[in-house]
């Protein structure tokens, strides 16, 4: 099932239910994807990356990528692209002030964002979520698809903020291009293990993928995401769990294999350490 809104400002929004899909194409526009079950690999610049409902993808004009869905159960995917019209104005009004903007100057930089992944949650998961209701409706209102695509860029650049400016303050380095490279590495290690988080990954798998080595990554991993690796793919093991005990009907064993770990019991004590619940009762009440 696949449903598909072109905008007259060239804003898009495809959304799609299916167990199998492979594409490749150049991305015309800004487009920001999301998975709300199971699970999307793309392909950007020689990168592949997983994309998980914890998680979004951004993509830039004129990048080439490839994406597929290959999944017993079908994946629900949700992706918004932005029309050059709609996001040049969207950042010149973000980015200048109002005496700028009332003077009615115009500025036609667009912006050029770190293609990633980035935590699906908070307003962004908010609205987005409302949005994907909406079009499972049927929704055909032009206005207010506009608003929540608008509240969509808002909410991407107060995370791009946070997730990337303020990394940026926390590394102790003085040269900005050093931070900048620092921090584009340390990313690639995050998408190495958010993407190969069930494996049995090892620091040094991490630190080859970041172009890192091994102590330079522990410091400046802990320095701009105040954990550690290994604490990083705990959360993101424990995370994802949470998730398919919420929403599928997998055993507690076949969902411990699933995220990664070896041992249930292991398994088990951390899930009840971090959520105060163990995973039988928590599965349980999100049932009922």
């Amino acid at each position: 099932m696949k449903y598909v809104k072109e905008l007259s400002n060239k804003n898009k929004i495809i959304s799609e239910h299916t167990c199998e899909s492979v594409y490749e194409q150049q991305n015309s526009d800004y487009t920001i994807k999301f998975v709300f079950s199971g699970a999307e690999t793309c392909e950007i610049n020689k990168r592949k990356l997983s994309i998980y409902p914890d998680s979004f993808a951004v993509l830039n004009e004129g990048t080439h990528y490839s994406a597929k869905i290959d999944s017993i159960t079908p994946v629900n995917t949700l992706s918004v692209s932005f029309g050059k019209g709609f996001i040049t104005d969207f950042h010149n009004t973000f980015s200048n002030n109002n005496e700028f903007l009332l003077d009615c100057k115009e500025s036609n930089d667009r912006p050029v964002f770190i293609e990633s992944l980035y935590p699906f949650a908070g307003d962004m998961r908010f609205n987005v979520l409302h949005l994907k209701n909406q079009i499972d409706k049927g929704l055909n209102d032009e206005m207010l698809i506009n608003e929540y695509m608008y509240h969509c860029l808002l909410n991407y650049y107060k995370i791009y903020n946070k997730e990337v400016i303020q990394k940026l303050d926390k590394l102790s380095f003085i040269k900005t291009k050093t931070k900048e490279e620092v921090l584009k590495r340390l990313t690639l290690a995050k998408e190495y293990i958010s993407s190969n988080y069930n494996q049995n990954i090892t620091l040094e798998n991490i630190a080859d993928h970041a172009c890192l080595s091994v102590n330079h990554l522990l410091r400046t991993f802990k320095e701009a995401y105040e954990i550690s690796p290994y604490q990083f793919l705990m959360q993101l093991r424990l995370n994802r769990a949470k998730n398919l005990l919420q929403t599928t009907s997998y055993s507690l064993n076949e969902i411990v294999g699933l995220v990664g770990f070896e041992c249930s019991s292991s398994f088990i004590r951390l899930f009840k350490n971090t959520f105060n619940i163990t995973p039988l009762k928590y599965k349980k009440s999100r049932l009922n």
